[in-house]
């Protein structure tokens, strides 16, 4: 019995004083961080903890403010920024939570540590810190439903986890890595987390998507109806995980078919606020199509003979990608519209989300859906990929 106390007493001794901090397994890697900008070019911002905070300068990172709790506005002023009724001239704090409740911004809840940036122009911008598993719990449930299978959330929270740290790796110079919009993932905080998309991401905790050990851009997209795109048409991106795939799995997407009427005038004047010399037009046609079928140019003629070239990619930046849902149409002009009849929604780079659904119903696991999307990639933990993020 001794004995048995000697070994337990002498093991959490080596737990506790190993500099390789093994009693602190859980606390987040450095390369596993991201900035992620959740508010841009605002005036002041609602600012509320329950528990123990400290407000810190930016740069110097000397304590401002620190207490219990807080709630109070951040706003910016001509000399710096005032916090809870005090000025201090500084351009930028970082705002940290000592206790387990999440940090309050214009009453919505956020895990991780905040940075309050005052921008050149005089507006805020706001950073999350955060560790990425933590992001992916705000991210899951904006980008597919969480009634999915769990097979199906798990190949979104690999691909999701690949996208945002190879982002990272290539944003290391500038003041964020990842918008919170459509332009990067669609991120809340932890406003609509759920247990199964939770479930989905602690299931594949650090796994990634790597082609020659290093990280890929893991795109993904709504819906592909009917194949996905090659990357290097849309990006400076060429590599086989990413060259385009048929497929048929997202069939049962509402995306799969659509149709769009889009008035003449509108599409003048988004033309005419986007720098093209158009009038009344008359007619629009497609000049060719790609090998997985998108636009790839098309030509938009007026009633004086001026024509508009335009690529598929343009086109439908200039129309709106929500209301040109892809460039995967035939077009035809009538009754003073343009008739749009589309097939899929996104970009119909990578994985194909209601695919990837598809696919989850028939019995495929995560593994395989990532393998048919990504050919030739591997999935390895972070700590496998060669130059780490």
């Amino acid at each position: 019995m001794t004995r048995v106390i000697f070994l337990i007493i002498s093991l959490l001794t080596a737990i506790l004083t190993s500099p390789s901090g093994a009693f602190c397994a859980d606390t987040p890697a450095a390369d596993t961080m991201l900035r992620v900008l959740i508010i841009d070019d605002v005036n002041f911002i609602t600012l509320y903890i329950k528990d123990p905070y400290t407000i810190s300068a930016g740069g110097s990172g000397k304590t401002l403010l620190s207490g219990p709790c807080i709630e109070t506005k951040i706003a910016a002023v001509k000399d710096g920024l005032y916090i809870r009724d005090r000025q201090f001239g500084v351009s930028g704090v970082s705002i940290k939570s000592g206790g387990d409740s999440k940090i309050f911004l214009n009453k919505k809840p956020f895990r991780g540590d905040i940075e309050v940036v005052k921008k050149p122009n005089g507006k805020l911008m706001v950073i999350n810190v955060i560790d990425v598993e933590d992001y992916l719990y705000g991210v899951l449930y904006n980008e597919v439903s969480h009634k999915w299978p769990m097979e199906a959330l798990k190949a979104q929270a690999i691909a999701a986890r690949t996208f945002a740290l190879y982002e990272a790796k290539k944003t290391s110079s500038q003041p964020y890595d990842l918008r919170s919009d459509v332009y990067s993932q669609v991120y809340s905080g932890s406003d609509f987390e759920r247990w199964s998309t939770r479930k989905a991401v602690d299931a594949t905790k650090g796994e990634v998507l790597t082609y020659d050990r290093e990280l890929i851009p893991a795109y993904y997209h709504a819906a592909c109806s009917g194949g996905t795109e090659d990357a290097s048409v849309l990006w400076k991106v060429d590599m086989p995980p990413l060259k385009g795939v048929a497929c048929d799995f997202c069939r049962g997407s509402k995306y799969y078919t659509w149709i769009k009427d889009i008035p003449l005038w509108n599409l003048e004047k988004r033309l005419r606020d986007g720098g093209y010399d158009i009038g009344s037009i008359v007619s629009v046609k497609i000049l060719s199509k790609n090998r997985s079928g998108r636009v790839g140019r098309l030509a938009i003629t007026d009633s004086v003979g001026r024509s508009v070239d335009i690529t598929g990619k343009d086109f439908r930046q200039l129309v709106g990608p929500d209301e040109l849902r892809s460039v995967k149409f035939d077009a035809s002009v009538a009754w003073g519209q343009l008739i749009i009849e589309g097939r899929g929604w996104g970009h119909g780079v990578g994985m194909c989300q209601w695919g990837a659904y598809g696919q989850s119903r028939k019995g495929k696991k995560a593994e395989d859906i990532l393998g048919y999307y990504y050919p030739g990639a591997a999935i390895v933990t972070i700590d496998k990929v060669k130059s780490r993020p």
